[in-house]
């Protein structure tokens, strides 16, 4: 039988008040034990199963663990710390009360290629851990907390790799992946040198480990031999290529892509588990261990298989709830719903996956929602469409959405079923149309819908290229030949609709931001670069309309600005500013082009006009409504984010939730610009009360834009006074950011700008 155990993450993880982090745990790339606690690694996170109350816990970028791809990791319990090993060779250091210590000795100090440098294995030994890498072993040293000697044991010295070491009987070995065995005596105090070790026999091994006071050793023809010191005898035979070989304290456990078998001292095979058996899809298998007489399986599709070793077909899949993957690439956020697509496509707008077999990505959708958690449409459930990107909910009926894909068409849902999909062949002669004669390849990405309720899309590689379904159901074509330079090769980011119905489409190679309207005489004007729009870049990559109507142009080479969109209407030719402010450097005050010569992702703007910029390799920044000031400049270095790759930001219009995906996850970060309410009757205050415990602000929202928000004392003194930007304001409980107010009854006092409208509420203060 088969169980789901899909436990929301644990708020404790969240050590960060701010943040919130939606990580995937179906890919796990490793897996360790802290006596009866299983660990478990997917790409960049890890969670954990209390022995306690059996709730799971993570620890992600909101706690400090800046991974980049786990590879291995392992647990001290002698120092009580779980060390986490990368493939780019990073040490990550976490100790019992979650705190994260970063050790950069492998990436920083040791004087070979970065493609050699990661992380396979750990050996704890007599507080030392030896770390096999693609070049040698490194040391570690877990009573200082620092690395020690690196040795490069190939022959003459050479770099080799290691898949993973043992010590036992005072000698550590060396598992090489050309399958032999190196030793050396592990008191030795001249490892670091070549010749100190010696090859343990003339054998091709797979593995090496310690088991209850003897050595075993996997050998390449496919059985397992206990080493006596002197001689080999037959253990168990398991017949299959290893992708992770280890022992626990009763058993010998060895794992392959489809296998998992374990044998006890004996010798007796107690499990042979297949991935076939496995009834719900198809899995491979990344390790496994016995942790109490339970098997865990660490998955690349669904997490953690577990099952009582008695009991195979009593199965239960162990993960956080997540989304499916950490590869997040647009996002779309309702009322009540978070919508994720992973359909991607590269810098170029190429859909096609580079590894085999070599298709346009065939990924799921995820939403998630408060009262669900994490749900998942399926790709047969979304009729096999690929590369799916930008959602769309029908302004005139939200039951309706519309998903483009860029080789599928258009994929319209209702009620989250997938109803139909449009493409070259079911849209007519006026409709969507194929790259190419004869092959259906439709790549669609720019959607948006106009004031009455007309679906507008862009068609690459075709000469019709903008392409509306009118609410009537009838498809219509605008040819864009005379317009623009050979559309026949053009590309097109996410467009945006204005106030006039004007369509402002970025362009990736030759056009531009092109602005057109079809009720001004299908009247076109293209914003390129010099004279014809001092745009600094042709490569448009994305365009917003904020709450003043101005136009921010986000391109490959940085940001323009048009004052109004109503310029389309009454120009011929419209020229674009770039925003310049004032930056201090070396003392010196001097004007800046705001983000100068910088790719620019996307912009977002939320509830008090201010715009989240995504800049590639760089993270996100949020800067004032007019760009003059940099409010917040959040990185992987300085903040939760996993990546400085923020490919898409989507706001919660309601509560301030900023969301970010990543390359390599989905965080979000908890604003207060949300959306102006129309008028104050709907007011709140959170918390509230205030506990002793809580360490964050004091949120005041429903508010009306530059309402007037005055606190005081339960006497009536002032202790704070702000204007609103927007619909939330936070107060950090001090009297004007000198000191923390006492305990007691606060009063607060709200008017609306024009003072006709007010409201007072109240919050107390435990301290």
């Amino acid at each position: 039988m088969l169980f789901f155990i899909i436990i929301a993450q644990s708020a404790l993880a969240q050590t960060n008040r701010l943040w919130q982090g939606y990580f995937s745990f179906n890919k796990l790339s490793a897996i360790t034990q802290r006596e009866t606690t299983v660990y478990a690694a997917s790409e960049n996170a890890i969670f954990f199963q209390k022995p306690s109350d059996g709730f799971l816990e993570t620890i992600t970028t909101i706690n400090g663990l800046k991974a980049e791809n786990i590879s291995a990791i392992h647990y001290s319990e002698a120092y009580q710390v779980l060390l986490v090993g990368n493939e780019n060779g990073l040490l990550l250091v976490v100790n019992k009360e979650g705190s994260v210590s970063v050790k950069n000795g492998i990436l920083t100090e040791v004087p070979v290629p970065s493609s050699v440098k990661k992380i396979n294995h750990f050996t704890e030994d007599n507080g030392k851990v030896y770390i096999a890498t693609d070049y040698g072993i490194s040391v570690f040293n877990l009573n200082q907390m620092e690395f020690g000697d690196s040795y490069y044991i190939g022959d003459g010295g050479a770099q080799i790799k290691v898949i993973q070491t043992m010590v036992y009987d005072n000698t550590i070995y060396a598992v090489l992946n050309n399958f032999r065995i190196k030793k050396a005596g592990v008191s030795n105090p001249f490892l670091i040198d070549y010749a100190q070790w010696t090859y343990h026999d003339s054998g091709f091994w797979y593995g090496a480990q310690a088991f209850q006071n003897q050595s075993v050793f996997y050998n390449a023809d496919g059985n397992v031999y206990r080493w006596n010191g002197t001689g080999y005898s037959l253990l168990f035979s398991a017949g299959i290529v290893p992708v992770d070989f280890r022992t626990t304290a009763a058993y010998v456990v060895v794992t392959s892509s489809q296998n998992v078998k374990i044998a006890n001292a004996s010798g007796t095979l107690v499990l042979n588990y297949n991935a076939s058996s496995y009834p719900d899809t198809a899995v491979t298998f990344n390790a496994a261990t016995v942790i109490d007489e339970t098997v865990y399986i660490a998955t690349n599709e669904v997490g953690l298989i577990q099952f009582p070793l008695s009991s195979p077909s009593n199965v239960t899949v162990l993960k956080p709830d997540g989304p499916e993957l950490n590869q997040p690439f647009r996002l779309k956020k309702t009322t009540d719903k978070l919508f994720v697509t992973y359909g991607k496509f590269d810098f170029t707008y190429n859909p096609y996956n580079p590894n085999p077999p070599y298709q346009p990505y065939l990924f799921p959708i995820n939403y998630f929602d408060n009262q669900q958690g994490w749900n998942t449409l399926t790709t047969d459930a979304l009729l096999d469409a690929r590369s799916l990107n930008n959602v769309l909910i029908n302004p005139k009926n939200d039951k309706e959405i519309f998903v483009s894909s860029y080789f599928s068409g258009i994929l319209k849902l209702e009620d989250l079923v997938a109803t139909t999909l449009y493409t070259n062949t079911n849209t007519g002669t006026n409709g969507l149309e194929s790259l190419a004669p004869g092959v259906n390849d439709v790549r669609i990405n720019g959607s948006a819908f106009d004031s009455k309720g007309n679906l507008w899309v862009t068609n690459a590689y075709v000469t019709k290229g903008i392409k509306v379904f009118k609410s009537t159901g009838q498809w219509q074509s605008f040819d864009l030949t005379t317009a623009m330079t050979e559309p026949q090769f053009e590309r097109y980011a996410q467009m945006a609709i204005d106030k006039n119905d004007t369509k402002w489409i970025p362009t990736f190679r030759a056009n531009g931001l092109v602005a057109f309207n079809e009720n001004y005489s299908n009247k076109f004007i293209l914003i390129k670069s010099g004279t014809e729009g001092n745009l600094p870049s042709l490569d448009v990559r994305c365009v917003a309309i904020d709450n003043r109507n101005q136009v921010w142009i986000g391109t490959a080479r940085g940001l323009r600005t048009i004052s109004s969109v109503d310029t389309f209407i009454t120009a011929d030719e419209i020229q674009s500013k770039p925003i310049i402010i004032n930056e201090v450097i070396n003392g010196v005050e001097l004007a800046q082009e705001l983000f100068y010569e910088q790719v620019i992702l996307d912009i977002c703007l939320d509830g008090a006009n201010r715009k989240w910029v995504s800049i590639a390799d760089s993270g996100v920044y949020l800067v004032s409504s007019n760009g003059q000031q940099t409010l917040f400049h959040f990185t992987k270095e300085n903040s939760p984010l996993p990546s400085n790759n923020v490919l898409d930001v989507e706001i919660d219009s309601v509560t301030g939730e900023v969301f970010f995906a990543t390359e390599k996850g989905l965080v979000s970060y908890k604003g207060t610009a949300t959306k102006p309410s129309d008028d104050l009757a709907s007011v709140y205050v959170y918390p509230n009360p205030v506990r002793p415990e809580f360490t964050g602000t004091v949120k005041i929202a429903g508010l009306t834009d530059k309402a007037i928000i005055k606190i005081t004392d339960i006497e009536g003194n002032l202790v704070y006074e702000t204007t609103a930007a927007g619909g939330t304001i936070e107060w950090d409980t001090t009297a004007f950011g000198r000191y923390r107010v006492a305990s007691g009854v606060y009063m607060i006092f709200i008017s609306a700008e024009d003072g006709l409208d007010t409201a007072v509420r109240k919050v107390m203060i435990i301290r």
